[in-house]
C-alpha cells in the first residue's frame, strides 16, 4: 500500500467543512486517500515518498466544471478574436468538422497539462461533435494515461442549419445514434464509485444546435444511468431571442419543460436569468459553471453568481472552451472571478458585497466538487482523494503578498503556474514542471494539427 507525507507546509488550507487551516501543515495519504492532515509534529514521520512543502501554501486541487479540449486547437483564429458568441461559433464550426481522432486525443493531453500546471486535479470536458470518427474513448484513454480525474461528456449537436440551428448540417450527427453511443459510452467507462477517475455525462450542447426531443430522450436516459446532465443555458441575448421565437419560451422555462433542471443538471454560463428564474433553479438545487473568462472573451456578461448562491443554486468556475479563453489556468479563473465581480457592482445592480479571494477559492475547489456531484473531492479531509496543490511563496510574483496573507496571495498575486501538484495521491508536477510529459514533443504535434485544420488541408 503506497504512502505519501506532505509535510512542513508554510500554510495547509483544507477548506473542509471547519475550514481548518494549518502552519507547518502536513498530510499522510495511503493508496491516493487522505488519511490524515494536521500539524507537521502530529503526524507520521515517514512514508514511501515524503515531500518537504516549506515554503509553500498546501490548498486542495481545483475542480474546473466546464471546458472543451477540443478547442486548444483554435486558439487566437483572427477571424473570431473579436466575435460574439454566434458569430464566434459560425467562424469555428467549418474548422471542428475536420477533426478526428488524433486531433481530440492531442488537444485533450494539451488542455490537461494546461490545467494541472494551474492547479486543477478534476475536470469537466463538453465535447459536442465527433466527425471523422473521432468518439469519447479518445480523450478518455489521453486522461487515464496522464492520471487525471475527469468527467468527459459525450456531447451532441443534432439540429443543422437547414432545421433551424446554428451549425452547418455536416457537424450535426442522428440523434438516434447520438442516444445509442451515449448509453455505449456510461456502459463502458462510467465509474459511480468514490474516488473514481473517470465518469461520464450526458451533454447536449445548446438550446439552438439540438432539438427538444434529444434534450428530453438524453434526460431520461441520465436519470436511467445514473449520471449527471449538462448543457449551455443563458449565455447570451441571441440564445434568449432565438428561444423565445423559435419555442416561445425563455430559457430557463424551455429547459426545465424538458426535465433540466435539479441536483443531477449543471448548466454553463448562466448569464442571462430573471431573479424568480434563479430562485427557482435554487429550489432545485441546480447547478452553474461560471465562466469569467470567456464571458469576458465573448462579450456576453456578467453572470449573477451572488443572486445564485444565495437562491441555492451549485456554482463552480469553469476555464471554458480554448478558443473563447485562449488558456486553460484554474487558478486565473478563480482570479477573473473576483475582479469580474467586483467591476460589475459599479454598473449593474444586485451584484453584493465584493466577492473574497476565500469565496473564489471556494468556488474553485469546494463548489466544484458540489456541481459535479462530488464528496470525494475539493477539500482535504480523512478519506477525501488525495489531490492537493502547493504554491511557492518566495517568487517575485508573491513578493509581499505571501506575507500578509498567504491565501489571498494566490488570487491578488498573480501565479504564473503550481509548483507541485498530487492527483490520487501521484505527484503530476514537480517544481512547477510536468512529470513524465514530453512537451515539446505535445506542442509540436499540436501546432502541427492545429495548422492543417485551419487550412483544411
Amino acid at each position: 500500500m503506497a504512502t505519501l507525507l506532505l509535510q512542513h507546509a508554510t500554510l495547509l488550507a483544507t477548506f473542509d467543512d471547519a475550514d481548518r487551516r494549518f502552519e507547518d501543515g502536513a498530510l499522510f495519504a495511503r493508496d491516493g486517500v487522505i488519511e490524515a492532515v494536521g500539524p507537521s509534529e502530529a503526524l507520521p514521520k515517514g512514508a514511501d515518498e515524503t515531500i518537504d512543502a516549506s515554503g509553500m501554501i498546501v490548498l486542495p486541487g481545483l475542480v474546473c466544471t466546464h471546458h472543451h479540449f477540443f478547442q486548444t486547437l483554435t486558439r487566437n483564429i483572427p477571424a473570431a478574436q473579436n466575435a460574439e458568441l454566434f458569430d464566434w461559433l459560425v467562424v469555428h464550426y467549418p474548422i471542428w468538422t475536420r477533426l478526428d481522432a488524433e486531433a481530440i486525443r492531442t488537444s485533450t493531453a494539451v488542455a490537461i497539462a494546461e490545467l494541472m500546471l494551474s492547479g486543477c486535479t478534476t475536470a469537466a470536458d463538453h465535447c459536442y461533435l465527433w466527425p471523422n470518427g473521432a468518439r469519447i474513448d479518445d480523450e478518455i484513454a489521453v486522461a487515464r494515461e496522464l492520471g487525471f480525474r475527469l468527467h468527459a461528456s459525450r456531447g451532441s449537436m443534432s439540429i443543422g442549419r437547414s432545421r433551424g440551428g446554428l451549425p452547418p448540417d455536416e457537424a450535426v450527427e442522428d440523434e438516434s445514434a447520438i442516444i445509442a453511443d451515449c448509453e455505449r459510452a456510461v456502459d463502458r467507462y462510467h465509474d459511480e464509485d468514490r474516488f473514481a477517475m473517470t465518469r461520464v455525462v450526458l451533454a447536449p450542447c445548446s438550446p439552438f444546435s439540438v432539438s427538444p426531443e434529444l434534450m428530453r430522450e438524453s434526460a431520461a436516459l441520465a436519470r436511467r444511468k445514473r449520471v449527471m446532465l449538462h448543457t449551455h443555458l443563458c449565455e447570451t441575448a441571441d440564445e434568449e431571442r432565438y428561444c423565445l421565437e423559435r419555442y416561445q419560451q425563455r430559457p430557463v422555462a424551455f429547459a426545465e419543460s424538458l426535465g433540466w433542471s435539479g441536483e443531477d443538471v449543471w448548466f454553463a454560463h448562466a448569464i442571462h436569468m430573471r431573479r424568480e428564474e434563479i430562485e427557482h433553479l435554487g429550489a432545485a438545487r441546480t447547478g452553474v459553471a461560471h465562466c469569467p473568462t470567456s464571458n469576458m472573451r465573448l462579450g456576453s456578461g456578467v453572470s449573477p453568481i451572488r443572486s445564485q448562491i444565495a437562491s441555492g443554486m451549485r456554482v463552480g468556475l469553469g476555464v471554458d472552451g480554448s478558443a473563447s479563453n485562449d488558456g486553460s489556468h484554474m487558478l486565473d479563473e478563480a482570479r477573473h472571478a473576483l475582479l469580474l465581480q467586483r467591476a460589475a457592482r459599479a454598473v449593474i445592480p444586485d451584484q453584493g458585497p465584493m466577492l473574497g479571494a476565500r469565496e473564489a477559492l471556494r468556488l474553485a475547489t469546494r463548489g466544484g466538487a458540489a456541481v459535479l456531484g462530488r464528496d470525494d473531492v475539493g477539500a482535504l479531509a480523512p478519506n477525501m482523494a488525495a489531490d492537493f496543490i502547493g504554491v511557492r511563496l518566495d517568487t517575485l510574483e508573491t513578493a509581499g503578498g505571501g506575507v500578509h496573507d498567504p491565501l489571498a496571495a494566490l488570487l491578488f498575486c498573480r501565479i504564473p503556474r503550481v509548483d507541485l501538484t498530487i492527483i490520487a495521491g501521484a505527484v503530476k508536477v514537480r517544481d512547477g514542471k510536468l512529470v513524465a510529459l514530453d512537451v515539446p514533443s505535445l506542442v509540436a504535434r499540436h501546432d502541427a494539427i492545429a495548422r492543417r485544420l485551419a487550412s483544411g488541408d
